[in-house]
């Protein structure tokens, strides 16, 4: 009991810290995935199970490729590097960093629109849309490729400025971006203010323009106001170690998430087949799920940056500190959401699709309520793989991420999603399997590879 207290024990101070970093990352993200959110429920009531699966699974096709390539790989190489020369006061270094992932990451955004835009139509057959989605996905994709390249730079921007523990401005981003795809959603997606009724197309608009509009903030802010700058002087001595360095922890990273993304798109080609009213109903419990996990991501932010400044400075007793005060705040708030989803499934359900689509809502309670359980394992996953990139190892997280994805989760979901054709609820089952088996390695190999931190912290030149 008396180690139990002592583990669960909270600085205040630290507290604070956590919470200062956590929380505008929460709401940072909370708005970024009400920006899908909106568009689902507008499309659910505009045009029903199918305009909500042609939205869904194109963003699944587009937003695949850029969380592997961008987002979630050279976005967490520029946090984690430059946390740590910023935590080390060497400014020139991290101002450095920030060029060369920023500059690369330019390079990787033009190529991946362009890829994306090209093949949209071949990517939805391939992930195995039905014919009656092939052709308005299409559209959407081609509509949203036009803004794609300042989401992935804006994303990269953002980066930048959480490394020195400046969370506020990405969270200022985001509501810039709800705020105007909000708006042109209504106007667009139902022909409002004298404009034309476009449906889909208009969804597609409206975040297009909502990408273009958040670039252009976080661009002018990062130009103006950030500790640490894009400064383009650094290209003309490029030093080929410090690429490495980055592309070290970057490439890592991006396999973690495609380790992750692969394995969902496959798994929705796979469910694909039981049907659109079980592709829908499990469309818009992936959609409320994403809103759950907001917190243990915005947490996960704050262990990677406060770790990483720590590390930076020296002080290993207090970014262990800093990450076990995360852990626990994380997993507390995201057991809110375990609640609610399951006291008031149904009416979440509602919220994105009309009410006579009877079977949906109730397919989605019950997959809904399967969810609830993932909430504390799934924290733990995202928490813990924050910390291991604040000290600079993003391979532990991708090798457990593979290993829980493709060796648990496609080959059950192959098995008793394709083969044997059950409900979409054994699905669910299936995602409680692996998050379980994820946070638990995760935290096991967390417990034993950062016990001797001294020696353990990857070094920078």
């Amino acid at each position: 009991m008396e180690l139990l207290k002592k583990n669960l024990y909270l600085n205040k101070s630290t507290v604070k810290d956590v919470l200062k970093l956590s929380l505008p990352a929460v709401i940072e993200m909370l708005l970024y995935t009400m920006i899908w959110t909106v568009d689902t429920m507008l499309i659910g009531q505009y045009g029903g199970d199918i305009a909500v699966s042609t939205v869904g699974m194109s963003s699944e096709v587009i937003y695949t490729f850029t969380n592997i390539l961008v987002a979630q790989s050279l976005s967490v190489g520029i946090t984690s590097i430059v946390a740590r020369r910023y935590g080390a006061k060497e400014l020139d270094k991290a101002n450095e960093y920030a060029t060369l992932g920023f500059s690369l990451g330019f390079l990787v955004s033009m190529a991946t629109t362009l890829f994306i835009f090209l093949f949209s139509k071949k990517l939805l057959v391939l992930a195995g849309a039905e014919p009656s989605i092939i052709g308005l996905g299409t559209t959407y994709i081609n509509i949203v490729c036009i803004g794609l390249p300042f989401n992935m730079l804006s994303s990269m921007l953002n980066a930048v400025n959480r490394s020195y523990g400046n969370t506020k401005t990405p969270m200022i981003v985001s509501i810039v971006m709800l705020v105007v795809n909000l708006s042109l959603d209504t106007i667009l997606i139902f022909g409002l203010l004298g404009f034309p009724e476009l449906g889909v197309k208009g969804a597609a608009i409206a975040t297009t323009i909502a990408n273009i509009s958040g670039f252009i903030y976080s661009a002018i802010y990062t130009y103006k106001k950030s500790l640490i700058k894009i400064e383009f002087k650094y290209l003309k001595k490029f030093s080929g170690a410090r690429i490495k360095n980055i592309t070290s922890l970057s490439v890592p990273a991006g396999m973690q998430e495609a380790a992750y993304s692969l394995a969902r798109l496959f798994t929705s080609m796979m469910i694909m087949h039981l049907g659109t009213i079980a592709f829908a109903a499990n469309q818009i419990t992936l959609t409320l799920e994403s809103i759950s996990f907001m917190p243990g991501w915005g947490f996960a932010v704050a262990a990677t940056t406060l770790v990483g400044n720590k590390v930076g400075e020296g002080d290993y007793k207090k970014a262990r500190e800093y990450g076990r005060t995360a852990m626990i705040l994380g997993i507390g708030v995201m057991c809110i959401f375990t609640l609610l989803f399951l006291i008031f499934p149904a009416q979440l359900i509602k919220m994105f699709i009309d009410s006579s689509n009877t079977e949906v809502i109730s397919l989605g309670a019950a997959c809904l309520m399967i969810a609830a359980a993932e909430q504390p394992a799934m924290a733990l996953s995202m928490i813990v793989g924050g910390i291991f990139k604040g000290y600079g190892d993003t391979k532990t997280p991708f090798i457990i991420a593979f290993v829980t994805s493709w060796f648990i989760r496609l080959p059950l979901v192959f098995i008793f999603i394709y083969l044997l054709g059950t409900s979409i609820t054994v699905f669910w089952i299936i995602c409680l399997i692996q998050w379980s088996v994820d946070g638990l390695l995760l935290y096991i190999f967390y417990v034993k590879k950062l016990k001797p931190i001294n020696s353990y912290i990857t070094k920078l030149d």
